[in-house]
């Protein structure tokens, strides 16, 4: 079984549950303000459970917070952000220790978040932004995930021909990807044909999609060199569809090192590489800054990146 096909949550109603049963949280006191560490609630809130590298990560926080003998719920909303905003103040209203938010865009839930700060439960980001009513957002460096895909689709196309680049800018860090790796096609005179906004729920199905558009009105070899998405989703989409249309000639790139992708590029097909996030680590670093926090010590910073790697074929192998 892979690390993507592990997965397992506990919906917010178990963690309403069990509140009642104790009596409720504490409202996000620190530590130094009394309270057991050892006995916190947190309430994990995210739009993108779909998403493999959501699920992974939220899992790995998950296994972090067992190991603090936390209890965790989670809500996903399969991209609705007014039921995230309504998350945010249910877990407000059952007096959360902290909140944290699965990725998301967090000028979304102004009100949410809003709530959280008046009732003095921090909220901690992973792979979000900050933002007001965000204590911290621990997050991969994006830009440089963005600047090292596309310098790599560059090496592939053999830095000529138009690209297109698929993305989705609700999520702060495939903008912030997306925005670098088109300063990185323009520095080096390649030609964005088109930029595309990829569906989620259903990344896949809608990248596979777009492209076989795409592949219809641009059909001559060398109309479209190269497909760089913003994660490996969309990508794995763009392949079957490149496959499916027999245009292997077009190179595709995505970014998050999923298991399935490194798949696809051992098979030598379109797929070429993608950029694995240190998501091990921004998980691990979510749960010491919370354990900080209630310990009586917040975060120094409002935003803590991680460097992501490059892995290609002979990762593959």
């Amino acid at each position: 079984m892979t690390r993507f096909l592990r997965y397992r949550t506990a919906p917010l109603m178990v963690l309403l549950l069990v509140l009642a049963a104790c009596g409720g949280g504490s409202g996000g006191s620190p530590e130094g303000e009394g309270g057991d560490a050892g006995d916190r609630t947190i309430a994990v809130v995210t739009p993108y459970m779909a998403n493999d590298t959501t699920r992974l990560v939220i899992e790995l926080f998950e296994e972090q917070a067992t190991e603090r003998d936390w209890t965790v719920g989670v809500t996903d909303t399969a991209g609705d952000f007014d039921r995230l905003v309504g998350a945010i103040q249910d877990a407000v209203s059952s007096e959360v220790d902290a909140i944290v938010l699965g990725m998301g865009e967090p000028e979304q839930m102004t009100a949410g978040l809003n709530a959280a700060e008046a009732a003095g439960i921090p909220v901690f980001a992973i792979d979000a932004a900050a933002a007001p009513g965000v204590l911290v957002n621990v997050t991969s460096d994006n830009e440089a995930l963005g600047r090292m895909s596309a310098e790599d689709l560059i090496e592939h196309i053999g830095g000529e021909g138009p690209v297109v680049l698929f993305t989705h800018d609700p999520h702060p860090g495939v903008r912030a990807r997306a925005a670098a790796a088109a300063e990185t096609f323009e520095a080096a005179g390649i030609e964005i044909l088109d930029k595309r906004h990829i569906e989620v729920p259903g990344p896949v199905d809608n990248a596979r999609t777009l492209s076989q558009d795409l592949l219809v009105s641009h059909s001559e070899p060398g109309s479209i060199a190269g497909i760089w998405a913003g994660w490996d989703e969309p990508a794995l989409g763009a392949t079957q569809a490149i496959e499916a249309a027999d245009r292997g000639e077009i190179a595709v790139v995505g970014i998050d090192g999923t298991d399935f992708a490194l798949e696809e590029i051992g098979k030598g097909g379109p797929f070429k590489s993608t950029v694995a996030q240190d998501w091990e680590g921004i998980a691990a670093l979510t749960a010491e800054l919370i354990e900080n926090y209630f310990d009586g010590e917040e975060p120094e910073q409002d935003q803590y990146t991680l460097p992501g790697k490059l892995l290609t074929a002979d990762d593959a192998e």
